[in-house]
């Protein structure tokens, strides 16, 4: 375990640590790999959980006894220890224990043992694989708060800003009896205000808001990198960069960040007004508009890509002779319309974005939220704006980029914990050097898999959900129905408009009120209709009789690209040893389905639904598991593709004197 005293701002790594980036040939990386295994094989040890909780246990002798006053000179005196030191086992041990007093007497909780091993894991610089409900954001505080003491800046990076003000504020009083200071940064703060956050010893952010604060960083300070302590050390004392460096990071739902997340760079982009490119936009929409499907373009939804034929191409040159401009050159015109065709579509209202304040909003749709802060390039935003009668935005202009594989891998430490790791657990180490380290359950898991039926129409889906939600209803079991679009949510709410149901609707448009949803949604006789923002770190708690009734059900509507993201939704049921359900209810007509299998399959299985009928159990099963094997390989593929080229750019930039 490295020491700590070489993960925080000093002298020698200057006032703005990060790692160095090196560049390794193939035998060096193969050579590398093998060593690190090894490694890995003579230190199991410090993996074992009986080991870690006996340690941790004989550390905690007499602490129960002690007083506040003596506690107190106790935490001073490891405090010393750890700024002198480091990060060493037998200091981890021991201040493991004193947090834990430290819970009990402030919170009134206990670590249990599992979570005593998943801080012992996190704090290593590992991925800590613990099971949903299990208390990640409990877990966290031993690591964080180790770090911490040891003065080292630590980063908590959550996949949105609710869990962060949330995981802030339910373990802040913990924080501040450690005499640590704990911070939130959030996007609507100025930059003086972020800049005085991440000050604190302990900083729950998002990954993309630190991830554009870095950005900003690296263009405030030129670009340069490395040890450069004069050059950051300049700028820092002039008040213009905001963090103090990339030192330990601790990812809550790390799949989703590392993974989910790495599929497109972030780019650091500044708004270039450009009253001319209106009125090309304009005239793109309305060529794209009057030109037919098979005779001017085709549409290949399952690439989402498309091609012009040759009969489009004439009627565009023609189109074109009469204007200026970019209508003038063949290339930039076909690129325009293929944009304007896109927009037209590929891209639907309430699925891929949402309109809101005259705005057009990207739906994320791993998490369900929307990312304000993105939008889409090449005036395909622009262009669905003008489709949806909404005030055109300024074109952006690229300023900075870095992939996410790139970001964190600068990171001196790096850690994290999901429930879904072991899908990618090659990918984490390939990529970013994480080992994932399986933490087991404090209680046996009681959810029950109650089955996968598919219908062959849309509507027999939706008939079929009604009916299971109006049978747990009337038992008083609370109700989860996640869906993939906000679209489908509120479908789903005007059927039980019908019958006059209380429901509570959890997607996009609700952001605001998440807190207030979610602290309902476990309630007797609750219903709850949500997109994937009722997925990741949302702890639903069970109201008075719901264990006796069968705890939580979950009804999945869509399955996902990514089988992490359903088992996500599934973990929202059946938390620390309670009971829950979850079925799946779907349909031929779902988009995965219908993007991965011929046509004429689909009408013969078609046949066999008939009537109402669905399909059998496994058959269903298969026919959901072939496409998101499909999706998880070409999204893997994607991930690869991105880091390959922001790593060609970052060179390409480096020997031009640019940097990123």
């Amino acid at each position: 375990m490295g020491s700590g005293a070489l993960l925080r701002p000093g002298s020698r790594l200057g006032v703005y640590p990060q790692r160095l980036e090196t560049e390794l040939s193939p035998l060096e990386r193969i050579v590398g790999e093998l060593l690190n295994r090894v490694g890995r094989i003579g230190s199991w040890r410090r993996y074992r959980l009986a080991d870690v909780v006996r340690r941790i246990n004989q550390a905690d002798a007499g602490l129960e006894e002690m007083d506040d006053a003596s506690l107190k000179q106790k935490l001073e005196e490891l405090r010393y220890s750890l700024l002198r030191d480091g990060i060493k086992p037998d200091l981890v041990y021991s201040t493991f224990a004193l947090i834990r007093q430290y819970a009990k007497r402030v919170l009134g909780m206990t670590y249990y043992d599992v979570q005593l091993f998943g801080g012992w894991v996190i704090v290593n610089g590992n991925m800590a694989e613990m099971a949903t409900g299990e208390g990640k954001t409990f877990t966290c505080t031993l690591a964080a708060a180790t770090a911490a003491l040891a003065g080292v800046p630590v980063h908590v990076i959550t996949t949105n800003e609710y869990l962060a003000l949330r995981d802030a504020e339910e373990m802040g009083r913990l924080y501040e009896a450690l005499g640590l200071s704990v911070a939130v940064v959030l996007e609507t703060m100025s930059t003086s205000k972020k800049r005085e956050a991440y000050l604190a010893d302990i900083v729950y952010c998002t990954n993309k808001q630190i991830a554009f604060d870095y950005l900003r960083d690296r263009l405030m300070s030129r670009n340069q990198s490395g040890r450069l302590s004069l050059q950051f050390g300049d700028a820092y004392q002039s008040d213009q960069l905001v963090l103090r460096g990339l030192c330990f990071a601790i990812l809550d739902e790390a799949d989703s960040v590392l993974i989910d997340e790495a599929r497109t760079p972030l780019i650091l982009s500044r708004m270039h007004e450009d009253e001319e490119r209106r009125s090309v936009y304009e005239q793109a929409l309305e060529f794209a508009e009057a030109m037919e499907e098979g005779r001017h373009f085709r549409l290949d939804h399952r690439e989402q890509s498309l091609c012009l034929t040759d009969e489009a191409r004439d009627w565009l040159s023609n189109q074109g002779a009469a204007l200026e401009g970019v209508w003038c050159g063949a290339r930039h015109r076909e690129q325009l319309i293929r944009q304007a065709l896109s927009a037209l579509h590929f891209f639907e209202k309430d699925y891929h974005y949402l309109v809101r304040n005259a705005k057009v909003e990207i739906i994320d749709r791993s998490t369900g939220r929307v990312m304000a802060d993105r939008s889409w390039q090449q005036g395909l935003h622009q262009l669905v704006e003008l489709k949806e009668g909404c005030p055109m935005t300024g074109q952006r202009e690229t300023l900075a980029s870095i992939a996410y594989q790139r970001f964190f891998r600068r990171y001196l430490r790096l850690a994290g914990m999901s429930g879904t790791l072991q899908q990618v657990r090659g990918e984490m180490r390939s990529v970013y050097g994480q080992h994932v380290i399986p933490v087991p359950r404090h209680r046996p898991c009681l959810r029950r898999d109650l089955g996968c039926v598919l219908h062959g129409r849309s509507q027999d889906k939706w008939l079929a959900v009604f009916k299971l939600i109006l049978e747990m209803h009337k038992t008083g079991q609370p109700v989860l129905v996640g869906t993939c679009s906000v679209r489908d949510s509120e479908l789903l709410g005007k059927l039980l408009n019908r019958r006059k149901l209380a429901y509570r609707i959890l997607n996009a448009r609700q952001d605001k009120e998440e807190a207030e949803i979610v602290a309902t949604a476990g309630q007797h006789g609750q219903i709850t209709l949500a997109t994937n923002m009722a997925g990741r770190g949302t702890d639903i708690k069970l109201g008075p009789g719901v264990e006796e009734l069968g705890g939580l059900h979950v009804i999945c509507t869509e399955c996902n690209e990514e089988h992490r993201v359903d088992q996500q939704l599934y973990g929202r049921s059946a938390r620390q040893g309670n009971p829950g359900s979850y079925q799946r209810v779907l349909s031929l007509n779902d988009l995965i389905i219908q993007n991965t299998y011929p046509s004429w399959l689909l009408r013969l299985l078609g046949r066999y639904t008939i009537g109402g009928r669905s399909l059998p159990d496994r058959l269903a099963r298969c026919l959901i598991w072939l496409p998101q094997r499909i999706c998880n390989k070409r999204y893997r593929l994607q991930r690869r593709e991105v880091a390959r080229m922001d790593e060609s750019l970052g060179k390409t930039l480096a020997y031009s004197g640019r940097g990123e």
